[in-house]
């Protein structure tokens, strides 16, 4: 008798089991802001009835914390798709065998740069790291135009940079480092440092102490600059070493996780983030710029065509990331 009802409760949490992972809905963790995807997520929902439920990031923590939840789940995936605001995060998963390749037909214009060559992710409306500056404080000839600048005396403690252990803050830096080598990285924030650098928690903390003036410019993305604008702030907006090593560029990307409860559903989301009708979405709705030709968007944004970009390796900036995290860590204490 015993042995029956261990066998039927065996069965019982089987067919559970078998049919939640056949239920009609799909499980996202993403590091975007809540105001700009939660409207495409619903978009989603509403054009193909399938039910989504989200995991968002904190402004704070951008990017770790779902990273480190999926990372906690590898065993035991609550997750079927990954959206993040860059490709670094997303390839620290592939390393640790949490994501599966999928090749969406959606995708087949974008630009191979912006793809996994195994396709375990797939970029699409990109952001950039941009300067953005209070015009009451600086004039637009004194405007710094390379992020080295940023390091003269004449911008002592006017400077604001959101905390390099999270975000596309974390994501810029280790940029810098496969581009121009640990040992200048290093120097320039040491540099950063000594010219009394303001370290807010986040990027739109960065953008708030710029428009109220605490510092006369910052280190933010595109999206939070152009939001600044539409709010009617009097900033500007500078690409910054458009004559030197470029601006940094940085994709969404989007994968799925490998024995994810809903993987069918998972791909097809996949292929709603990576259309056309998307990129349009969020080049409206946070100033995004579309990595397929043709897309629709408001005259004020910019066009990838005319930035010069940051020549990066993804793969070995994701590999930078993990390796300068507690340099990071000491540089932001002291």
């Amino acid at each position: 008798m015993k042995n029956i009802t261990i066998v039927i409760t065996f069965l019982v949490l089987l067919i559970t089991i078998n049919c939640d992972r056949n239920t009609n809905k799909v499980v996202v963790y993403t590091s975007v802001d809540q105001i700009f995807s939660e409207p495409i997520l619903k978009g989603f929902e509403n054009e193909t009835g399938i039910i989504v439920k989200v995991v968002y990031d904190t402004e704070e923590t951008k990017s770790t914390g779902v990273l480190n939840r999926l990372i906690a789940e590898k065993e035991n995936p609550q997750c079927d798709l990954f959206w993040s605001g860059d490709p670094v995060r997303t390839i620290v998963l592939k390393n640790k065998g949490i994501t599966m390749p999928y090749q969406s037909v959606v995708a087949k214009n974008i630009s191979p740069v912006y793809k996994d060559t195994e396709y375990h992710w797939t970029g699409f409306s990109a952001r950039a790291r941009v300067l953005i500056y209070n015009k009451n404080l600086l004039e637009h000839a004194n405007v710094p135009q390379s992020i080295f600048d940023l390091t003269n005396n004449e911008y002592k403690g006017k400077v604001a940079i959101a905390n390099p252990l999270f975000g596309t803050t974390t994501f810029h830096i280790s940029a810098l480092f496969t581009a121009i080598g640990d040992e200048r990285a290093k120097q320039f924030l040491t540099d950063l440092k000594k010219n009394n650098v303001v370290i807010a928690s986040s990027n739109g903390d960065v953008k708030k102490r710029v428009i109220q003036g605490e510092v006369s410019c910052g280190l933010t993305d595109t999206d939070d600059a152009y939001e600044a604008i539409k709010e009617g702030a009097n900033i500007g907006i500078v690409f910054l070493d458009q004559q030197g090593i470029g601006s940094l560029i940085m994709p969404n990307t989007v994968n799925l996780i490998k024995n994810s409860p809903h993987s069918e559903n998972g791909k097809k989301l996949m292929d709603f983030l990576l259309s056309k009708e998307t990129e349009a979405k969020l080049a409206k709705s946070c100033a995004q710029m579309p990595l397929h030709k043709g897309v629709k968007i408001p005259e004020n944004i910019p066009s990838l065509d005319n930035i010069i970009p940051m020549k990066i390796d993804y793969d070995k900036t994701s590999k930078k990331l993990e390796e300068i995290q507690n340099y990071l860590k000491q540089w932001t204490e002291q």
